[in-house]
């Protein structure tokens, strides 16, 4: 078997057809939009296309999209700029325990800055409780965040009904839909979103580039300073070839949809229903059926999750333990923690994203190799030799 890629919420393989719209712009096209002589044009239209394409995925409106560097800047820019030009308001943001480090740490930025942040809790599923979202709000609360999707566990949150409980208080609402774009179906306004972030490489887009959806009547105050790029929004030259990239992949990933999220699920479902029923004492992380098409995290206990990804690695099937992000990290994940798993479990987890390209026999090998990898690293354990010692008894 050839090489297993199922990392895919890490970093998803580039789209041909975004390369090759990319290239141009590197050589030939390569003036700066922002100019105004007759070589900029090119680039400029090219942006102008890109900036459509992207609109077009999540039924808004050109001019109300500005592109970044990035899901982390957009997140950093959403919250930074939302509660400073409200400040006045009130200085109270509300956000989800289970969010991306882009927003957490940002939230921890905003509370040193003199800003109070509250963080409500999930359920066992990781999806919010909509009671206590609601109890939350406080008359200075001015800003709410909640990912669409969450990075690791999968699990889809309830965003048109957050979008209307925050526009039903006079709160603005922002959304981290970095997992979420190009893979399901969003509408800004069905889902009632303010602002939204997203990142061209979790759809088939280059890195270093992103967007943030801005609803046109929010004068968001500008993150980055300098010139007058993006209606003066955001300054920095425009990068036309990652622009470009990005709005080719969108338009490819939000074409068809359905069709592919089904084979999608098809395939996800396999391996999940293959992994609960052959591997015991393991554990499928996240809502069963509420979640993105592509993903499936387990737990399995007994089992220490670096040590799998090592093994596995070996065989040639590459899956992560959690976010990427945090990949340098030994502490247990912070989603994992905040759906109720204990420390011991929760450091035995995988996460397993599945690009749109994977084959049935793919998904096949690679659990084949997750039954035998677990069942060697537990016939190495005391704790599991204790543990099923004890159930004999």
């Amino acid at each position: 078997m050839e090489e297993v890629y199922l990392d895919n919420a890490a970093t998803s393989r580039m789209k041909k057809e975004a390369l090759d719209a990319m290239m141009p712009y590197f050589m030939d096209e390569f003036a700066n939009p922002s100019s105004i002589h007759a070589m900029s044009r090119a680039p400029r239209a090219a942006v102008k296309k890109a900036r459509e394409q992207i609109a077009g995925c999540i039924n808004a409106e050109p001019g109300e999209i500005y592109f970044t560097s990035g899901g982390t800047e957009s997140d950093n820019w959403a919250l930074i700029s939302g509660m400073e030009m409200q400040e006045k308001k009130g200085k109270h943001l509300i956000i989800s325990t289970i969010e991306h480090h882009a927003i957490l740490e940002t939230s921890y930025y905003l509370e040193k800055r003199g800003f109070e942040v509250t963080r409500v809790k999930v359920d066992k599923d990781g999806i919010i409780d909509m009671a206590e979202l609601e109890k939350a709000i406080r008359p200075d609360t001015v800003l709410i965040s909640v990912m669409t999707a969450n990075n690791e566990i999968g699990s889809i949150q309830p965003i048109a009904e957050i979008g209307k409980l925050a526009h039903d208080k006079g709160i603005l609402f922002h959304t981290d839909a970095v997992q979420a774009f190009g893979h399901i179906p969003l509408d800004v306004k069905a889902m009632n979103v303010d602002m939204l972030s997203a990142s061209g490489h979790k759809f088939g887009g280059p890195k270093g580039v992103g967007f943030l959806y801005v609803r046109k009547g929010i004068r968001l105050p500008p993150f980055m300073h300098g010139g007058e790029q993006e209606e003066g929004r955001r300054a920095g030259t425009t990068n036309v070839p990652g622009v470009v990239g990005m709005g080719v992949a969108a338009e490819i990933s939000c074409k068809d949809m359905d069709a592919k999220n089904r084979k999608m699920t098809e395939l996800r479902d396999h391996l999940i229903d293959r992994v609960l029923k052959e591997i015991p004492y393991s554990r499928l992380n996240g809502h069963r059926y509420k979640r993105l098409p592509s993903n499936a995290d387990f737990s399995f206990e007994f089992i220490e999750g670096e040590s799998m990804l090592m093994s596995l690695g070996m065989k040639k099937v590459y899956i992560s333990t959690g976010s990427a992000c945090a990949s340098g990290s030994l502490d247990p994940s912070h989603v994992l923690l905040g759906i109720g798993l204990p420390h011991e479990i929760a450091h035995g987890s995988v996460r397993i994203s599945i690009p749109e390209e994977t084959t049935l026999e793919q998904i096949d090998y690679a659990v084949d190799c997750l039954k035998q990898t677990v069942e060697t690293m537990r016939s190495l354990s005391p704790l599991y030799d204790d543990f099923i010692k004890s159930q004999r008894v």
